[in-house]
């Protein structure tokens, strides 16, 4: 299943990666355990559906992910491979105001390959709607398709975005897609 989801140009070998957001706009950089960048991403301006593209540590093109509609803020994020221009994956919001839920789906078929979990009510409430709830750091889940625990994305408190994606087990799951999936959550979420 893992090379069906393979995205061309980047290998993400690794269990554990950490995701820093520039302080100026919605740019990110993760890096691996040794601290090389293995992604760089932003977000692309002026655009009327959100558009994030990213490169490998060497700013070669590997991916693109954009937003099925016009401001979707519920709604689908297709993540397109740079190399073969296909739909890889798609992410879907479920919008609530209680629980952050992003379900990761084959393009093709709609199957559910993995979903990205906050924590509960009370932090997603609070990461919204306090005035400094965006100094309340982001933690998620990652489930396989069957609810099985896959890894976790812990953020830090900071001034700018800062959090380790953990990947305790992607037997059942497509890696590089779901790391590249939790990368881009944040952006989505904070925009």
């Amino acid at each position: 299943m893992a090379g069906t989801y393979d995205i061309a140009g980047i290998e993400l070998g690794d269990d554990s990666y950490t995701v820093e957001q520039s302080l100026i706009r919605n740019k990110y950089k993760a890096t691996d355990a040794a601290g090389n960048v293995v992604l760089r991403g932003k977000q692309k301006l002026m655009k009327m559906k959100e558009e994030f593209p990213f490169t490998d540590g060497d700013g070669n093109d590997v991916f693109t992910v954009k937003a099925g509609g016009i401001m979707d803020v519920a709604g689908n994020y297709a993540l397109i491979d740079a190399a073969t221009d296909e739909e890889l994956v798609v992410l879907d919001n479920d919008f609530s105001i209680f629980q952050d839920t992003w379900t990761v789906r084959d393009a093709d078929t709609g199957e559910q390959l993995a979903q990205i979990d906050s924590r509960g009510a009370l932090y997603t409430v609070a990461r919204h709607y306090l005035p400094f709830g965006a100094f309340i750091p982001h933690k998620y889940e990652i489930t396989d398709a069957d609810g099985d625990h896959v890894g976790t994305i812990q953020g830090h408190v900071s001034l700018r975005d800062r959090y380790d994606i953990t990947i305790d087990d992607a037997t059942d799951v497509p890696k590089e897609p779901i790391v590249a999936a939790a990368m881009v959550i944040d952006a989505i979420q904070n925009h």
